[in-house]
């Protein structure tokens, strides 16, 4: 990857595309680990304002995917555009710069930090003014939960509450788009609900969601789009309501 010259400093507001519009297109993505080919050609788009959801089975060149987009591995694209800058020759560290929020698989919280410590350092790149106090207050008011153990350590918290606190130390950098990977995975069905929730109220707000997710029932109520990977290549694509009547989506992906 080049220098970083697109990228926007802190603070600075990215080109926003207006509703519908691309905010993110990825163009002929190839990632391969040795003699792997994980994943093969892959192009999509993901509108402004909208949920857009990779579907498919452990292995099927997801997360490669996420992480390809974030520059955390490496990968060989036509070219990857958000909001008019290339990702592609943006170096890793300043992907969050753009605008782009990420919640990793297996959350990844500080456990030695308290709640507030963590979502603090969601906003390292920013200076701490009223502002940021501002995106602090909305996550408090998103999750209730991180404020009441605010001073607790993460370590201390239960899955569904680390999720939690994963998703508002990634808002707290202020995203255009919110990307998120398995974030269902190890949850009690009551706590996906209610993570489910929050994430559609986000939506609905306007943020942009790309979700990674092997629940389909999750994808399908959180995403407008999807695509559908097999073995690191796009087999279906289309709208979720298109997708959830597909025979072969409620055999494969639904159980039905």
């Amino acid at each position: 990857m080049s220098a970083d010259a697109d990228a926007r400093p802190p603070g600075a507001a990215p080109h926003a595309p207006s509703r519908g519009e691309p905010l993110l297109s990825v163009n002929k993505l190839d990632v391969s680990y040795g003699h792997i080919h994980a994943v093969h050609e892959l192009s999509f788009e993901v509108p402004a304002g909208e949920g857009f959801g990779i579907i498919g089975a452990n292995g099927a060149g997801k997360t490669s995917t996420l992480r390809a987009l974030l520059g955390l591995i490496r990968y060989q694209a036509e070219s990857i555009l958000f909001a008019g800058h290339r990702l592609d020759k943006t170096k890793p560290h300043r992907i969050v710069d753009l605008g782009i929020g990420y919640v990793p698989e297996g959350r990844h919280v500080f456990p030695g930090l308290s709640v507030a410590k963590n979502l603090q350092l969601g906003a390292y790149r920013h200076r701490w003014d009223d502002t940021v106090r501002e995106r602090l207050e909305r996550v408090y008011m998103l999750f209730p939960v991180l404020r009441d153990f605010e001073k607790r350590l993460a370590g201390a918290l239960s899955g569904g509450q680390q999720q939690m606190l994963a998703i508002g130390r990634a808002l707290m950098s202020d995203p255009t788009l919110l990307v998120l990977d398995e974030p269902s995975m190890g949850l009690a069905p009551v706590v996906v609900q209610e993570i489910s929730a929050q994430l559609g109220e986000l939506r609905k707000q306007g943020l942009s969601l790309l979700l990674v997710e092997q629940n389909a029932h999750v994808t399908f109520t959180l995403a407008d789009r999807c695509i559908v990977l097999e073995n690191g290549r796009c087999v279906k694509s289309g709208r979720s309501a298109e997708l959830r009547a597909d025979p072969d989506i409620r055999r494969i992906y639904l159980g039905i």
